[in-house]
């Protein structure tokens, strides 16, 4: 049984239509950020996070959506998870949801991870971000 060291959560937008920011190309936008107490880590560390994003929009292509989950911040950050979900093409109202493990990070005594959202290469396409949007993890080790 793991022993629960902190958890945290970056809460962007609570309800749906809260925002409206629209997706105009594949750059990726963050959403969450979010650290971690593990200074008193025994072996066998492991991050647990769920991330959400909501996007809407009328699709007339199918429309691929990115969430990434990195530990760290700037260049130095190391993608952990990637998840990718097409949008069908029609009215569209979908929530997008990453639950992933970081598996034995290394322990600096604080960890950082962040959270992005992306579409992909559909030039024509323009979802926009409507909310919820949220993103939270939790640590724990043996």
């Amino acid at each position: 049984m793991g022993r629960f060291l902190d958890q945290q959560v970056s809460q962007n937008s609570s309800t749906t239509g809260s925002i409206g920011i629209i997706l105009v190309d594949s750059s990726p936008m963050l959403f969450g950020t979010l650290g971690l107490d593990v200074s008193e880590a025994g072996p066998n560390l492991r991050i647990q996070f769920t991330a959400l994003v909501t996007i809407s929009g009328i699709i007339s292509e199918e429309t691929p959506i990115t969430i990434d989950i990195f530990r760290g911040t700037g260049p130095d950050a190391v993608l952990i998870y990637s998840l990718t979900e097409l949008l069908p093409m029609g009215t569209v109202l979908k929530a997008v949801i990453a639950d992933g493990v970081d598996y034995t990070p290394p322990n600096s005594g604080f960890l950082i991870y962040q959270a992005f959202v992306s579409k992909g290469d559909a030039p024509t396409q323009f979802p926009a971000r409507r909310g919820p949007e949220s993103f939270s993890a939790a640590a724990y080790s043996d």
